[in-house]
């Protein structure tokens, strides 16, 4: 029986990918309303850099969405195919350390969309 799950690829499957497309979306709606208040009150930029935390939200959920794999799950090396909370544990070094290189990646490139989106605000 295949679970789906392929090293440094792929360690989640669908409940856990709505899951991160729901992540995503309360990241950009967060990001949409703190934005537009920070607008309105003609926030410093100090203040607006805060709208990088919900543009991480955001960023990390859709990059781990659409790559069909968590971050957390690759770095405590553990996946999931079935119902949310039931973890599987990776026994393989090799296969965690493939996923922990995922999961580095995801996460340099989720910080790298925030930092993009928040410079992209602060000059608003």
């Amino acid at each position: 029986m295949s679970t789906g799950y392929i090293p440094g690829t792929c360690n989640i499957g669908p409940a856990e990918i709505k899951r991160r497309q729901g992540a995503a979306i309360i990241g950009f709606l967060a990001m949409v309303i703190l934005g537009g208040i920070l607008l309105a009150q003609h926030a410093s930029t100090g203040l607006r850099t805060v709208i990088f935390i919900p543009a991480m939200l955001f960023a990390t959920g859709w990059i781990q969405a659409r790559s069909k794999f968590c971050l957390a799950f690759g770095f405590s090396g553990t996946f999931n195919f079935g119902k949310l909370g039931e973890l599987s544990k990776i026994q393989s070094p090799e296969d965690k350390a493939a996923d922990r290189r995922t999961a580095l990646m995801i996460l340099g490139r989720a910080l790298l969309l925030a930092i993009v989106i928040t410079l992209i605000f602060i000059l608003l």
